[in-house]
């Protein structure tokens, strides 16, 4: 198959034939028609993530049809169309089974502790508590964003902010992540100040619904927030992860306030500093939100198929897999991949 690898850490990526993935007895060989490109797969070329052995291919993101099962796995035919959580579950450890495989014990993930999605084909293992079936009226591009940024968008908005009709929710970082929280917490009824350095980033959130936008590059944005909210959002999210939007996010918040983590914190930014004095003196509520497991799915799937949540319209970009490489380099610029979200066709 064709696949775009990296031979080292921050290499060019190439795309050229490897050998077709070998179907795991009780997994699954998916033939990839969408896949998402992420900051996260950027993060894994730079070297920032340390399950990944180069050579290496990246994404996680994915939609496709299935063309191979395990003989252990049941109730699945070849050509049905599905996606997978960008952290698939194991199924049988103690977290699995409290229900809670995005942060499984022993996790497997495409694109980082396995092949990944750039590529016309890739293996899923433990396919029975990880493969998701595709409804018909959900298409490719949109299945494949959920299976990071927007997964964890809805848990981190619906599990962690809970924000009420009418309260105020801040977003820091409006990229494809963030993009996808003010999405969802519009269709909450929730009132949205976004964040970003972009201007072509805060345009698209306003047309997403945010009702203030805010220029990042400000030392003072959570100062702002919290004069422009009335004394701080109910809910703030940093969806881009640095130290400097972290420690924003915090101080945006009202009393009570919940900050919610989706932006990974790598490399310089793995031990950012918090502001722990207003958390204690504020009563603040901190979480983390690390995607969606596949049985919180069917939930996320019926707010696309009724239409309340679309995430196709977050989509910008369309590249071959040759426009792969350079696409996925240019995450680590000023103006990344550009406002939105960039899906691959391999």
């Amino acid at each position: 198959m064709r696949a775009l690898v990296y031979d080292d850490f921050a290499a060019p990526p190439q795309v050229r034939a490897v050998p077709d993935p070998e179907c795991p007895s009780g997994g699954a060989v998916i033939a990839v028609r969408s896949t998402g490109l992420c900051r996260s797969d950027w993060h894994g070329w730079v070297g920032h993530d340390h399950d990944i052995t180069p050579p290496h291919i990246p994404g996680h993101e994915l939609a496709g049809e299935l063309v191979a099962v395990g003989p252990r796995v049941t109730g699945w035919t070849i050509g049905t169309r599905v996606t997978v959580p960008f952290v698939c579950a194991c199924g049988q450890c103690p977290t699995c089974r409290r229900g809670e495989g995005q942060v499984c014990d022993v996790q497997f993930q495409p694109g980082f502790t396995a092949p990944g999605s750039f590529a016309e084909f890739v293996a899923i293992d433990h396919a029975a508590v990880n493969l998701v079936r595709i409804p018909d009226e959900v298409g490719d591009d949109a299945a494949a964003a959920l299976g990071c940024r927007f997964a964890t968008a809805y848990r981190a908005v619906t599990h962690h902010g809970r924000p009420a009709p009418g309260q105020w929710v801040a977003v820091h970082g409006s990229g494809g992540v963030g993009l996808s929280v003010i999405m969802i917490a519009v269709a909450a009824d929730a009132r949205v100040v976004a964040v970003d350095v972009s201007p072509a980033a805060r345009e698209l959130a306003r047309e997403l619904g945010a009702e203030v936008t805010l220029d990042g590059a400000d030392p003072g944005v959570a100062e702002q927030i919290r004069a422009i909210t009335g004394g701080g959002a109910a809910v703030s999210l940093d969806a881009f992860g640095s130290a400097g939007t972290c420690a924003a996010s915090v101080r945006s918040l009202r009393k009570r306030g919940r900050h919610v983590q989706i932006g990974l914190l790598l490399g310089a930014d793995s031990a950012p500093p918090v502001p722990m004095a207003e958390v204690i003196s504020r009563e603040l509520e901190l979480y983390g939100s690390h995607g969606l497991a596949a049985v919180d799915y069917p939930a996320l799937l019926t707010e696309l198929t009724t239409g309340r949540l679309q995430p196709d319209r977050l989509i910008r970009r369309h590249l071959t897999l040759d426009e792969a490489g350079p696409a996925l380099v240019e995450l680590g610029t000023p103006d990344g991949a550009g406002p939105g979200v960039t899906m691959i066709h391999p």
